[in-house]
C-alpha cells in the first residue's frame, strides 16, 4: 500500500506505516502514539496505564477530556486486569461475542487512569478481533486505549491512509491491517446498573445483544449536556461529521439535487441514477447492511474530498446494522440547515 503525507508540511515528527507489529509495539511501551487496525475502525492506540501516554491520545486527536476512551485488551480472561467487578451478563456476553465489535462499561480499576474514563466509575472493555491488533496486544502485554485515529469528531478512518490524511506527524507508527471489516464503531452497553443499557449502537446488532442478554435501554442523547463528562464516546450531538454539510433522505425519498448547489449522494441498493449530481457513491448494490457498514465511512469521506456544497446521504433500515449507520448520519448532519 502506498501511503502520503502532505508534502508542503515539515514537521519534526512524521507518521512511519507498516506492518511492523513489534515495532509498533515497542512505541507504545516507551509511551508513543500508534494507529491501530481493528475490525471496526482504526484506533489511536496508548498504554492504558500510562497516563502521560493517555494525555497524548487526547492532544493528538484535539479531544475534550470528558469524552472517555475504550480499553482494548488480548481476551476475555483479562478483563479483570481492567474492571473491578464482572457480573453474569458480563461473562455471557465476553464468552459470546468477544473478539468482536462490542464494548463493555464495567467498574474500573484503581490502575486505569481516570483520564481514560472522563473520571467517571465505568470503563470501556472490549477484545478486537482483528489479528494485529490481537498480536500488539499479545506483544505488550498492557491495556491500550484507543479511540479512533482521527481527529476529533470528524469522520472515523477505516484505511491506514485515512490514518495519516487526518493526523500526520501526530502518531509515531500506523500498523497497516488493510480495510476494517466491520466499518463502524462497537456496540457500547453499559452494564453499571441492574438494566443494561446501550449508549451507543454499532457493529454488534442490538437484536442479537437482546436476544443474548434479554431487554435493554437507549440511551438519550442530550445536546445540552454535550461539554459534560460522557459515559461512552460519540455520544455528543455532533459526531462523526463531514467538513461538507450533511442533508439527509428516508429510506424511500427522492434523491434531487439543491438548486444553485454542487451536490454529491451517498446512496445504497439498486437505484436508478439520479441527474445533476457531481459525484454519487453508492456503497452497497444489494442493499446488505454489512457490505453497506464496511464502506460506509469510506464513501463519506470520498464525497467529502470532492469539493461539494452539499452531501445527500439516504437513511438505511432501522433495524440491524442500520440503527448504527443512522446514528452517525444522525450525528453527523446534527446543525446543519437543510
Amino acid at each position: 500500500m502506498s501511503v502520503k503525507g502532505p508534502d508542503s508540511e515539515l514537521r519534526e515528527m512524521q507518521t512511519d506505516v507498516g506492518t511492523d507489529v513489534e515495532r509498533a509495539a515497542q512505541l507504545l511501551l516507551s509511551g508513543r502514539l500508534v494507529g491501530m487496525p481493528t475490525e471496526t475502525v482504526y484506533g489511536l492506540a496508548a498504554d492504558a496505564t500510562n497516563a502521560r501516554a493517555v494525555a497524548a491520545v487526547f492532544e493528538s486527536k484535539q479531544r475534550p477530556t470528558f469524552d472517555p476512551l475504550i480499553v482494548h485488551v488480548a481476551s476475555a480472561a483479562q478483563l479483570g486486569d481492567v474492571v473491578a467487578e464482572i457480573p453474569e451478563r458480563a461473562v455471557i456476553l465476553a464468552r459470546a461475542v468477544w473478539p468482536g465489535p462490542l464494548t463493555m462499561v464495567l467498574p474500573k480499576r484503581p490502575e486505569i487512569s481516570d483520564l481514560v474514563t472522563a473520571g467517571l466509575p465505568g470503563v470501556g472493555v472490549r477484545v478486537p478481533q482483528h489479528p494485529l491488533a490481537q498480536e500488539l496486544l499479545r506483544r505488550t502485554g498492557r491495556p491500550l486505549a484507543a479511540p479512533s485515529a482521527n481527529p476529533f469528531g470528524g469522520i472515523s478512518p477505516t484505511t491506514a491512509q485515512h490514518v495519516v490524511d487526518g493526523l500526520w506527524g501526530r502518531v509515531d507508527y500506523v500498523l497497516d491491517g488493510g480495510p476494517c471489516g466491520v466499518g463502524v464503531e462497537s456496540t457500547v452497553v453499559s452494564l453499571m446498573s441492574d438494566t443494561p443499557v446501550v449508549l451507543r449502537p454499532g457493529g454488534f446488532p442490538l437484536e442479537a445483544l437482546e436476544r443474548l442478554i434479554g431487554p435493554v435501554e437507549r440511551a438519550v442523547t442530550d445536546p445540552n449536556r454535550d461539554d459534560a463528562a460522557q459515559p461512552a464516546p460519540g455520544m455528543l450531538s455532533r459526531h462523526y461529521a463531514p467538513r461538507t454539510p450533511l442533508h439527509l433522505l428516508g429510506t424511500d425519498e427522492q434523491a434531487v439535487t439543491l438548486s444553485g448547489r454542487r451536490c454529491g449522494l451517498l446512496t445504497w441498493g439498486a437505484e436508478r441514477e439520479q441527474p445533476g449530481f457531481e459525484r454519487i457513491i453508492r456503497i452497497c448494490e444489494q442493499a446488505d447492511l454489512q457490505i453497506c457498514a464496511a464502506n460506509f465511512f469510506a464513501g463519506l469521506r470520498d464525497l467529502d474530498s470532492a469539493g461539494l456544497d452539499v452531501i445527500i446521504a439516504r437513511r438505511f433500515p432501522d433495524a440491524g446494522l442500520g440503527i448504527a449507520l443512522n446514528d452517525r448520519l444522525q450525528r453527523g448532519a446534527s446543525g446543519i440547515v437543510e
